[in-house]
C-alpha cells in the first residue's frame, strides 16, 4: 500500500505540473493575442500571436521569405508612422521566459531588412528582442530619392522608434519594465548605434557598435575606387586584376610579416595599424608564373593599402587593413566588379 501511495502521489504530482503548465500557455497565448488592442503613440499593431518554437514563420518583405523562431515566444508586428510620408515596420519578440532584459537592433547595408538572425539569437538568450525595417523594404538606396523623411529614417531615426515602442510593447507583455536595455548591431548597424549614443544616450544602457559604416557616402566612394584598382567593373584584359587564387599568396605573406609585430606569432594580426605591408616580397622573379604577382599587380596593392585622399588632399577613408585580404568577404572588393552595395547606390541614387 505504501508503494501504490507513492506511486499515486507521484503521479499526481505530475498531473499537476502538467495542469499549471498548461494554464501558462494559455495566459501566455491569450495576453500575446491581447497586444492587438494595444493603443500606443502613431504605431499600429498589425499582428500578434504566439509561436512554439523551435519552427520557421514566415516573413513580410522582399528581403527573405522565411525565418527561424528558436524559442517559444510572442511575436508583434507593429509599423510606426515617423511621419506623413514615411514608416519603421518592426517586429518584437517577447520569449516565454524573459530575463528582463531588452535588445535593440540594427541594419545592414543599405537597410531595409529586419534581422531575423538576431531576433532568434536574442530571444534564445532571454532578451526581449525588436527589430525593424530601417523605414523601407529591401536593400536599395531606390526608395531615398526624393524621400528626405524615408532617408532620415535610415539615417538616424528607425533604431530610436523601434527602442521606444518597443519597450512599451515590452511592458505592456510582461507587466513590468526591462531593467536592462542593450543594442546590437555592425556595419550600418555599427553606424546606426553610433547615433543612438549621440542622439538618444538614454536609449540604451550598452551598444555593441560594430565595424560602423560612419562615414557612409566616402565608404562606398571608396569602395568603388579600390574595386576599380583592380580593374572594375571589367577586369577583361586589365594587367591590374588579380585573381582570388592570388588573394590567398597575398594573405599568406600579410600574415608572415606582421603577425609577429606584437611578439606572438599567433596567426593572428592584433594591430594592424602597425603593419607596413611590402608586396615587392611577393613580385614575380624571372620565369616564374605561380604564387607571385606582375609589377602592375604589386602597384595596385600599393593603392590599395593606402588611405583614400580627396583631390584638396583631405583624407576621405582609411586604408584597407592588412590582413582583412584573409576574409571571406575581401572578393566582395576585388573580383573585377564594382562592390555590390556601392554599385547598387550608383543605380538607384
Amino acid at each position: 500500500m505504501l508503494v501504490l501511495g507513492l506511486h499515486t502521489s507521484l503521479v499526481l504530482v505530475s498531473l499537476l505540473r502538467l495542469v499549471v503548465a498548461a494554464e501558462n500557455d494559455n495566459t501566455q497565448i491569450d495576453s500575446c493575442a491581447k497586444l492587438v488592442h494595444l493603443r500606443l503613440e502613431n504605431t499600429t499593431i498589425l499582428s500578434a500571436g504566439h509561436v512554439s518554437g523551435p519552427v520557421n514563420v514566415s516573413t513580410p518583405g522582399s528581403c527573405q521569405s522565411q525565418a527561424l523562431v528558436s524559442s517559444s515566444l510572442c511575436r508583434v508586428q507593429f509599423v510606426i508612422n515617423t511621419t506623413s510620408t514615411s514608416a519603421v515596420h518592426a517586429e518584437a519578440w517577447l520569449p516565454d521566459t524573459w530575463f528582463g532584459r531588452f535588445l535593440g537592433l540594427g541594419n545592414g547595408g543599405l537597410g531595409g531588412c529586419v534581422d531575423y538572425v538576431n531576433l532568434d539569437y536574442g530571444t534564445s538568450l532571454h532578451f526581449a528582442a525588436v527589430g525593424s525595417d530601417n523605414g523601407h523594404d529591401g536593400d536599395s538606396g531606390s526608395v531615398f530619392l526624393n524621400h528626405p523623411e524615408v532617408l532620415n529614417d535610415f539615417a538616424f531615426r528607425a533604431i530610436h522608434v523601434e527602442a521606444v515602442i518597443g519597450k512599451q510593447i515590452v511592458e505592456a507583455y510582461y507587466g513590468r519594465p526591462h531593467h536592462k536595455s542593450y543594442y546590437l548591431s555592425c556595419s550600418t548597424g555599427g553606424r546606426q548605434g553610433t547615433q543612438e549614443a549621440l542622439k538618444f544616450p538614454e536609449d540604451f544602457d550598452g551598444i555593441v557598435a560594430g565595424s560602423p559604416a560612419t562615414n557612409f557616402n566616402s565608404l562606398l566612394g571608396w569602395a568603388t575606387i579600390i574595386s576599380r584598382f583592380v580593374g572594375a567593373p571589367d577586369p577583361t584584359g586589365n594587367p591590374h586584376f588579380i585573381p582570388a587564387d592570388l588573394w590567398n599568396t597575398i594573405a599568406s605573406e600579410v600574415l608572415k610579416q606582421c603577425d609577429g609585430l606584437d611578439g606572438v606569432e599567433d596567426g593572428i594580426i592584433t594591430e594592424p595599424d602597425d603593419c607596413q605591408f611590402r608586396p615587392e616580397a611577393i613580385v614575380c622573379a624571372a620565369g616564374q608564373t605561380t604564387g607571385c604577382l606582375t609589377s602592375a599587380q604589386i602597384d595596385a596593392l600599393h593603392e590599395i593599402y593606402q588611405p583614400l585622399f580627396g583631390t584638396n588632399g583631405e583624407l576621405l577613408a582609411s586604408r584597407y587593413d592588412p590582413g582583412t585580404e584573409a576574409d571571406g568577404n575581401a572578393q566582395a572588393f576585388f573580383s573585377g566588379s564594382i562592390h555590390p552595395i556601392a554599385d547598387v547606390r550608383e543605380h538607384n541614387m
